[in-house]
């Protein structure tokens, strides 16, 4: 699947949650009913992924986890902030890093209209 198609299929699930729920939820909320949309669509994807860091030859378990993973080629970070900071956008470029993923989708819930609130990151 292409980036444009999968990114599409994506942002469409989050935008029906975003429409079913509105902004000012918890994250954890966000996640939990994105993943059930992505369920729905039947496209494959990891939950809260875990991302070892490679040190020297050793993966290390830092705590590091993907909010969404999604076919393996792309990382979705969500957020349920008042704005995205710089810091928020260094993440998910770290997570893309240290996953070899090349592309990722940072995705602010906590916005009046979802596409004012959805970044697209590519390495």
């Amino acid at each position: 699947m292409e980036f444009d198609e999968l990114s599409n299929r994506v942002i469409g699930c989050a935008l029906e949650v975003h429409r079913n729920l509105g902004p000012g939820l918890l994250e954890s909320t966000y996640e939990q009913c994105f993943a059930h949309e992505l369920r729905v669509a039947s496209m494959p994807f990891k939950l809260q992924h875990p991302l070892p860091v490679e040190y020297k030859g050793l993966k290390l378990d830092c705590g590091y986890r993907v909010d969404l993973l999604i076919d393996n080629s792309l990382i979705v970070e969500l957020k349920s902030v008042d704005s995205v900071l710089p810091i928020h956008q260094a993440q998910l470029l770290t997570y893309m890093k240290l996953s070899s993923i090349k592309i990722g989708l940072l995705m602010n819930f906590n916005v009046k209209y979802l596409k004012t609130g959805i970044i697209r990151m590519v390495l």
